[in-house]
């Protein structure tokens, strides 16, 4: 059965998550997932959870839902603050047609522009980041957020979840690192990463709880 429709929130809206519930076969590693066309923000305005208290922060970005799902979790676990990531062209509820920006995004270092302002990041002790596995290695609307932001985040203990398609983390930490170091960032922590097939999010909640000891 499907899951198209969670009852679970963040910040008060509902997430909707595509492929959740899909057997192997049918999400096929996550080929021809579909999206609502808005990168989660058809029926929602973009998350921005901001407080005066909180120690850390989880700044993310979700095509699908499953990312902003497993968001949802950390979050919960943590109370942690929660910002998304937008970008100006969202990525299109057709996977194919998905699929032929990112490979040229890649191909050409073209990678989105951002459609966000980044708060003040120093009241934070962590930074959860979380994002999806594109073609092995770290989606590109956070690596724009990296390459533009990058700076903002010395001195942090950086957490990277992400969901994939069964085959793994790739390079991306690796990537975060570099970005980071090339931005000028120093100082930075990091714990191991969470990993999540896409289509087990909503089964993920003990992976969560024992991932976020680290």
């Amino acid at each position: 059965m499907n899951k198209r429709l969670q009852n679970e929130t963040i910040d008060d809206q509902k997430i909707m998550a595509y492929q959740l519930g899909k057997t192997g076969i049918e999400w096929a590693n996550g080929a021809g997932t579909p999206s609502d066309g808005m990168d989660t923000n058809k029926n929602n305005q973009p998350i921005c959870k901001l407080t005066d208290s909180a120690k850390s922060i989880i700044i993310y970005f979700s095509r699908s839902g499953s990312t902003e799902l497993l968001a949802s979790k950390i979050e919960k676990e943590t109370n942690a603050d929660v910002l998304e990531i937008t970008v100006k062209k969202p990525y299109s509820s057709n996977y194919p047609r998905t699929l032929a920006r990112a490979n040229f995004e890649r191909e050409n270092q073209a990678y989105p522009e951002l459609n966000m302002q980044l708060p003040s990041l120093d009241q934070y002790q962590t930074i959860y980041l979380g994002y999806q596995i594109w073609a092995m290695t770290l989606s590109h609307p956070m690596n724009s957020f990296l390459n533009t932001y990058g700076n903002k985040l010395s001195d942090k203990k950086i957490s990277p979840f992400m969901t994939e398609g069964g085959y793994g983390q790739g390079d991306s930490v690796q990537v975060i690192k570099e970005i980071l170091g090339q931005q000028g960032a120093v100082n930075n922590t990091f714990a191991p990463a969470l990993v999540v097939d896409g289509n087990k999010v909503d089964r993920a909640d003990k992976q969560v709880s024992d991932w976020i000891k680290y």
